[in-house]
């Protein structure tokens, strides 16, 4: 089950927040934070990165003014952490989320 909410901010762009269950193995949720010139500009972004399933109904878990200020500052515009209500976790790049979602394999043999 995923809740989300936006904000609009003063100049026109809006920053969407969205807890999904966890792309990686590692199972959980995440909670990803996006920043775009629209909703649905934010859900093609999410959408571009695998996240086919995404949309946001309602307005019930808006981002909080912390998360609105960490995806301002972050140059990609895009962030995501595994403990939404966990505020000792630091906000990663979406580059760490893809990162962890894959296996990797070393090679065997002398």
């Amino acid at each position: 089950m995923s809740a989300g909410g936006f904000c609009k901010l003063p100049n026109g762009s809006v920053v969407v927040a969205l807890t999904l269950p966890n792309p990686s193995p590692g199972g959980g949720t995440v909670r990803m934070i996006v920043h775009a010139v629209n909703r649905a500009r934010a859900l093609t972004r999410l959408r571009n990165l695998g996240l086919r399933a995404v949309y946001l109904r309602g307005n019930t878990h808006p981002p909080t003014p912390d998360e609105v200020t960490a995806v301002l500052h972050h140059p990609d515009g895009l962030i995501w952490r595994t403990a939404p209500d966990d505020a000792r976790e630091l906000w990663h790049p979406i580059r760490a989320l893809k990162r962890q979602g894959r296996t990797t394999s070393s090679p065997s043999g002398v």
